[in-house]
């Protein structure tokens, strides 16, 4: 056991998770078990390790409004103890959970966001390992304990975490902003004291009941194993949980309702820096705008100091070390967001040249040296997005989850490369309104 997990140190401290892109196509395999389960596999045999991820449908935003933070909560407190599994498979409390996978060499865990709740396996391919890790996973996705004592303790902790959040700007202007943004959509739910107070044991077994089941699974393969090798492991993986009997998909969640005027907050608070963010929601992740509105973005916020922002406000201005903005396109419309620091004193010049600068890239867009230059950026940089074993399984659960096409990532720098500065123009100003944006600032100096 010693030497298994010294082979899977040094290869994560060598960097040995590199793919092979050397390759002329990265080829993604794709099809469904009997069980309903649909599996994704990029094979890569360059190193002998294996990386897995298991998602379900069962992330924050199928929270019930009032236990926000119920599918996080339910994740974390997977690897808290496993239940007796027959006279075989006797209890096991956290620590004996821990140990197990110490002594394999392997990592299993579980999380979830906003879209999905998800499992990852990452184990050495040598057979031997591989079956004994798989069984393990299998068990614990399966017979989770949810120990009452342990579940208190743990909300506790996060209550306590939460508490010590609010003391901080950052998090209090991260907090109004989603609300602002989101209004009612799960996505601007909060997790609060009340909210997991509210959350028992039950709860947590009945959400992990409700979403976890092999028909519902999607399941992302990278690494050391071919494809009927591949298909056995997720069967084991999932083989402990019981089939549902309706596996018909969950009622739909409503979109996020685009704003109707534009909303500001201001929030007092003692701080040395002023936080300030602006935006609004903006695109799904199957957007046919996605490529214009990346390379567009990285333009206006998203290529940090060469940025259009970055140009103007930190600069021109000095207003700001660091300005910056994103998409976070999900199942929903992720939050268009630009979000800087400031003094407080300049705090409201900060937010008009801000705002300006959108409005301008908006309506104009950007020059051909500024998309020649993002282009060459993002496309020589496309090699970083997939250099592990990790970011490339994060790739194929996003071909999946999204339902993006299996040659994604051969044809990206293509899609990338193709934009132009219509697209990009065209893209903004039907995903943008600057007219009608959140605006949280925390921290402002008082108007005098």
């Amino acid at each position: 056991m010693k030497n298994r997990a010294i082979t899977l140190v040094l290869a994560l401290t060598c960097g040995l998770f590199l793919p092979e892109l050397g390759r002329a196509a990265l080829v993604v395999q794709q099809w469904r078990l009997p069980s309903g389960a649909k599996v994704l596999l990029a094979e890569s045999h360059a190193i002998p390790m294996v990386d897995v991820q298991i998602d379900f449908d069962g992330g924050a935003r199928r929270d019930p409004a009032a236990q926000a933070g119920l599918a996080s909560v339910t994740a974390a407190m997977g690897s808290k103890g496993l239940k007796a599994g027959g006279k075989t498979e006797p209890a096991l409390d956290e620590n004996g959970l821990a140990e197990a996978w110490a002594d394999l060499g392997a990592s299993f865990g579980a999380g979830a966001s906003g879209d999905r709740f998800s499992y990852a396996l990452r184990s050495l391919s040598d057979p031997a390992v591989l079956g004994k890790a798989a069984a393990l996973a299998a068990r614990q996705m399966a017979f989770p304990a949810f120990p009452n004592d342990v579940w208190a303790r743990e909300r506790d902790r996060s209550i306590a975490a939460i508490r010590e959040g609010d003391t901080r700007p950052a998090t209090v202007a991260a907090r109004a902003f989603g609300t602002a943004v989101y209004g009612s959509h799960p996505y601007g739910y909060q997790v609060t004291a009340e909210t997991l107070n509210a959350i028992s044991v039950s709860d947590l077994q009945k959400h992990h009941d409700r979403f976890i089941a092999p028909c519902r699974a999607q399941v992302s393969v990278v690494g050391d194993v071919t494809r009927a090798q591949a298909e056995a492991l997720v069967t084991t993986l999932l083989s402990r949980l019981p089939p549902q009997a309706n596996c018909a998909p969950f009622p739909p969640v409503p979109e996020i309702a685009p704003l109707a005027a534009p909303v500001a907050r201001d929030i007092p608070f003692t701080a040395a820096q002023a936080q300030v963010l602006i935006g609004q929601p903006g695109f799904r992740r199957d957007d046919p705008d996605f490529f214009p509105l990346l390379v567009g973005n990285y333009i206006l916020g998203g290529g940090g100091f060469v940025s259009r922002l970055a140009s103007e406000v930190r600069e021109k201005r000095g207003l700001t070390y660091s300005v910056y903005s994103y998409f976070a396109a999900g199942l929903h419309a992720g939050a268009f967001t630009l979000g800087l620091q400031t003094r407080p004193d300049q705090a409201a010049e900060a937010v008009k040249v801000s705002r300006e600068v959108v409005a301008k890239f908006v309506a104009a867009g950007p020059t051909e040296a500024e998309l020649k230059a993002a282009k060459d950026n993002l496309i020589g940089g496309f090699a970083l997005r997939i250099d592990s074993n990790r970011k490339l399984l994060d790739n194929l659960a996003n071909i999946g989850l999204n339902g993006l096409p299996l040659n994604y990532l051969d044809t990206w720098t293509q899609q990338v490369d193709k934009v132009t500065v219509a697209d990009i123009t065209a893209a903004f100003q039907r995903k943008l309104q600057p007219q009608n944006m959140v605006t949280v600032v925390v921290g402002a100096a008082p108007a005098r």
